[in-house]
């Protein structure tokens, strides 16, 4: 993504105060929501499976509820999810557009950053009915092949090693690399569409970037809140953090010996 053409506005320090206040706002709102729907899916429990591993009960509607509202419910609380976990990565990004389009009145330049943050998250939302698909359908195979079922531990194993073998590869450099940059969005237009595209560019982006990472924890267990956290953690230090691209084989080394972890812990059980 190059940032050719970028027209930024020099804000002072209570703009930027503002902008990043909300988003600590909206931060420890969407992370208080999120603690509480996985605490409370922990509490319904779930179905042991061969192998020793348990089968959420997020995967299935409940009783007395169908499948479309249990992929509604999935979705919502997947994009509340998605806010805690991305936002401390991409809310720098964000400014920058609001800086890029700073030279129009505040409230309209806040306005259009709102809509760019609603496209990053929409790619998200995408990512997250998928995500649900897939989960339904994997779980479904489960319970059908017990055999497969037993494997299931290990095979999480062999993600979450592979997600750390990629932190290392030229592919996670070069998107990396992007992360200092906004898409190109010129002379901004102050208009919804604009910003709703850059917005999405944007998601694509943060999707090639760190969706190695968002398998392992998919991997490792959607509903675990420290896995959760360590992987949030990951992504905003390895964009953010001087010497980024060390801090990204760092995490993939320890994302690497986790899933040699997992795969031991699975084959001796």
């Amino acid at each position: 993504m190059d940032n050719v053409g970028i027209t930024v506005g020099r804000h002072s320090g209570a703009p930027r105060a503002i902008f990043f206040g909300v988003a600590a706002l909206v931060f420890a709102a969407s992370a208080t929501v999120t603690f509480v729907w996985c605490a409370s899916m922990d509490a319904m429990g779930g179905t042991p499976m061969s192998g020793g591993w348990t089968m959420s009960a997020l995967w299935a509607p409940m009783c007395g509820r169908t499948w479309l509202d249990a992929a509604v419910s999935f979705a919502g609380m997947w994009n509340v999810m998605m806010v805690a976990m991305m936002l401390p990565a991409v809310a720098p990004a964000l400014w920058r557009y609001f800086e890029a389009v700073g030279e129009r009145p505040a409230a309209q330049a806040g306005g259009m950053t709102v809509m760019a943050g609603f496209g990053y998250f929409l790619v998200w939302l995408a990512v997250g009915a998928l995500v649900f698909a897939a989960g339904a359908q994997l779980t479904a195979l489960a319970v059908a092949a017990p055999a497969l079922s037993h494997t299931a531990p290990a095979v999480a194993g062999v993600v979450v090693v592979i997600a750390g073998v990629l932190q290392f590869s030229a592919w996670k450099a070069r998107w990396l690399a992007c992360c200092g940059n906004v898409p190109s969005c010129g002379h901004a237009r102050l208009d919804v569409q604009a910003a709703l595209r850059h917005g999405l560019r944007l998601g694509q982006h943060c999707l090639c970037c760190c969706g190695n990472l968002m398998a392992a924890l998919l991997a490792a267990g959607v509903m675990d809140r420290p896995a959760m956290a360590l992987v949030a953690a990951a992504i905003a230090a390895e964009r953010w953090m001087p010497g980024g691209a060390r801090v990204a084989r760092g995490v993939g080394a320890a994302a690497i010996a986790v899933g040699v972890v997992m795969v031991v812990r699975a084959l001796t059980a």
